[in-house]
């Protein structure tokens, strides 16, 4: 038996993977959108784009902007009783309603 890999991206073939008519790279406004500190945001990793994406285990949560570093804006996320603080960039956010 080949060992299992443990890698950064494993077990994400589905998770990490867009439709059929939005494969490609995403738009470019994307990269420019920006966020207000205290700001909640969904976080959505845009698999087009490898810079900056967060790991796999907070896809689909959502956070409140502590701070911005650089490009990339620092988060924090509830995972059950623990604040976890992670940095990703704006391609991987949405605001949320």
């Amino acid at each position: 038996m080949v060992k299992a890999s443990k890698g950064y991206r494993r077990r994400t073939r589905s998770v990490m993977q867009k439709r059929a008519r939005d494969r490609g790279l995403s738009p470019i406004t994307r990269a420019f959108q920006t966020f207000d500190v205290g700001e909640k945001v969904n976080v959505n990793i845009d698999p087009s784009i490898h810079k900056g994406q967060p790991h796999v285990r907070f896809h689909g949560h959502t956070g409140t902007v502590s701070r911005m570093q650089g490009r990339a804006y620092m988060l924090d996320i509830r995972m059950g009783d623990k604040m976890k603080q992670i940095l990703v960039r704006p391609e991987h956010l949405r605001k949320s309603k």
